[in-house]
């Protein structure tokens, strides 16, 4: 005969069973859900990897003058800005810039290993120029033929100088100013005569007395060093800093280096003058990506 004592605790052996295998079922059930957890956050994190490694990153403004560094999309075969072909750095790094009347908007793409592309739009922010109307008779004034003939070599060289490419690496670089002074001209001025637009100031003016030094706003080589002064540009002396950046400096009443020379940002490279068309001793430091002309004030900040 079986007892009560035992048939109790068969129960409770039983009841203690059932409890055993529910907890073990929902353990069980806890770690595929946590499992379950960590493959979604993994897959997640994979995404937004993913994500952010085929976005543009950029440092500067989309703004008339103004100039971006970037860093393309992992595994970018092929940039292309506004129509036009770019190079991109064995970093992923490239620079753009915008045109001093550089319109509302600007496009840049890039093509991908795998065929993917990757677009990035620009709202470019206008600025106001300041304007100046003068009422001038100018009738009869045109460039006379031996003006023609001098400056057509100049422009040869000049233009020459500014398809030159290097492997120089200054444009990565924070530029500097060549020299402090009063702020005599500003990018972009325009005057109008007669209703009839002039052409806008393609640099920044710094005031300062003739032999003053001048140096490199960033590291660069030498394009163009001229060896007698140029009907406009007085001594001119222009320098590559990589990726279709350069600068052009005019009016020098010396320039201390050579054509084809690597100089450093900081380095000595000329002394102020008034060469060529000044009305007196000034540096004219003006600067170009391919064909915009951009505003040196943007890249250097104002003056400490």
């Amino acid at each position: 005969m079986i007892s009560a004592k035992f048939l109790i605790g068969a129960a409770l052996a039983a009841t203690m069973t059932v409890s055993a295998a529910n907890v073990w079922a929902e353990d069980n059930l806890a770690t595929e859900d946590n499992l379950a957890t960590t493959a979604a956050d993994s897959i997640g994190t994979e995404q937004s990897a993913f994500r952010e490694a085929i976005k543009f990153g950029f440092s500067g403004d989309a703004i008339q003058g103004g100039v971006m560094i970037g860093d393309a999309p992992e595994g970018t075969r092929q940039l292309v800005f506004e129509g036009n072909a770019i190079p991109v750095d064995r970093d992923g790094k490239f620079i753009i810039a915008f045109n001093r009347d550089a319109g509302q908007s600007a496009q840049l793409v890039a093509t991908l290993d795998n065929g993917q592309t990757v677009k990035k739009f620009f709202n470019v922010s206008p600025r106001r120029w300041k304007i100046e109307h003068v009422a001038l008779n100018r009738s009869g004034r045109t460039a006379s033929a031996a003006f023609k003939k001098r400056r057509a070599p100049e422009l040869a060289q000049i233009n020459a100088a500014r398809r030159m490419q290097t492997d120089s690496e200054g444009w990565k670089q924070t530029f500097i100013w060549p020299v402090k002074g009063r702020i005599s001209g500003m990018f972009g001025n325009q005057r109008v005569y007669n209703g009839t637009p002039g052409s806008y100031h393609s640099g920044m003016d710094i005031a300062a007395p003739t032999g003053t030094y001048y140096v490199a706003p960033a590291d660069g080589v030498v394009t163009l060093a001229a060896s007698s002064p140029f009907s406009l540009e007085g001594n001119l002396l222009m320098i590559d800093h990589g990726m279709g950046l350069n600068s052009a400096f005019l009016h020098s009443s010396k320039i201390l280096v050579k054509p084809g020379q690597k100089v450093k940002r900081g380095e000595p490279i000329g002394r102020i003058g008034s060469t060529g068309s000044a009305t007196g001793p000034h540096l004219h430091w003006s600067m170009k990506w391919n064909k915009a002309r951009i505003d040196p004030i943007l890249l250097t900040g104002p003056q400490n």
